[in-house]
């Protein structure tokens, strides 16, 4: 069993979300700890100056009620919200905060995946631990 496991969601697909987070429960049993992670990218500024002022405040206020919500329905969990690149703040997180597995759900890659690179692939390449892929 593992200590400190992180689930990264997305809330793209509910039931790539709802697998993950099955699964690190599994793996967590009684005792581990799962860190529910949303990664909040970016706006590009050339797009920020259409946006409302409030709408990136609300955005975070309603995502941490829905992560705090998941949570609450697993023993020890946690809902977690950063702001930084998917990829690279999950692999970030995940050195700084001595998580022991991620579980993270993928979609079928696509084209822009070769090119861009899914998230899924740069933390199972770049992690510092476990990675366990949901599909």
């Amino acid at each position: 069993m593992y200590k400190t496991i992180m689930v990264p969601i997305s809330f793209d697909n509910d039931r790539d979300a709802a697998g993950a987070l099955e699964v690190a429960k599994l793996l967590a049993g009684d005792d581990g700890k799962i860190l529910i992670i949303h990664v909040i990218e970016q706006i590009p500024a050339y797009v920020i100056s259409y946006v409302p002022a409030e709408y990136m405040d609300e955005s975070r206020k309603a995502i941490t009620a829905e992560l705090n919500d998941i949570a609450s329905k697993i023993p020890n969990a946690e809902g977690i919200l950063v702001d930084g690149h998917s990829g690279k703040t999950i692999v970030e997180y995940a050195s700084s905060h001595e998580v022991d597995c991620i579980v993270i759900a993928s979609h079928r890659p696509g084209m822009q995946d070769l090119f861009l690179g899914s998230t899924a692939q740069q933390v199972v390449r770049h992690a510092p631990c476990a990675v366990h892929v949901i599909r």
